[in-house]
């Protein structure tokens, strides 16, 4: 996890399921062969629920058409992301497009748990909303030793709520490779 992390943000609305994250047809790639696992960027944040509520306004795509990795490092949610199917494919998929973190008010609890044990997107929560005061492509810095985000688009700053014991887990890699370093499993 680099202490400091730059990029432009992407922002959505409240409830973004994995159906939004990765649409249920995109589930059939190979997460292993190279050439298959680089179209979970591609179709990343590409699902529309009924209605398209919760995805930008204006639909910006997350990931251009015809390439595999977003432009975008931060995602900026509101309330319960990654709600849904417990499946692990979601933050993959965030990740292999190139997203760094995700910034949201609050979790779904299996995405959550999926993001840390696999090592992908840094799930940081906001105190408060704050993907009403961020637009797509505000250009953000997060200090993650001390969870402070600044919008360099705006001048404002925000504090989020620290990572805790799973920051150890984010350094690490993934949940298996900090029980290794820890020495909670054997070492291969």
């Amino acid at each position: 996890m680099q202490p400091i992390i730059r990029g432009l943000a992407y922002v959505v609305g409240d409830a973004i399921d994995t159906d939004q994250i990765i649409p249920a047809e995109h589930l059939v790639y190979s997460l292993k062969k190279p050439e298959e696992r680089r179209l979970y960027g591609r179709f990343a944040l590409s699902g529309v629920p009924v209605g398209g509520q919760g995805l930008p306004e204006g639909y910006t795509p997350f990931t251009d058409p015809d390439e595999y990795q977003s432009r975008f490092t931060f995602i900026v949610a509101g309330k319960n992301f990654g709600c849904g199917s417990s499946r692990e494919h979601a933050p993959f998929a965030l990740t292999e497009a190139g997203a760094q973190v995700v910034i949201a008010e609050s979790y779904a609890r299996i995405f959550f748990r999926n993001t840390i044990d696999g090592g992908f997107v840094i799930p940081f929560e906001s105190h408060e909303k704050v993907n009403d005061r961020i637009r797509t492509d505000d250009e953000l810095e997060l200090d993650t030793r001390i969870g402070q985000l600044r919008n360099h688009t705006t001048g404002q700053e925000f504090l989020l709520k620290p990572l805790g014991d799973v920051a150890d887990i984010l350094r690490a890699g993934n949940v298996f490779e900090y029980a290794r370093q820890s020495g909670l499993i054997p070492v291969a």
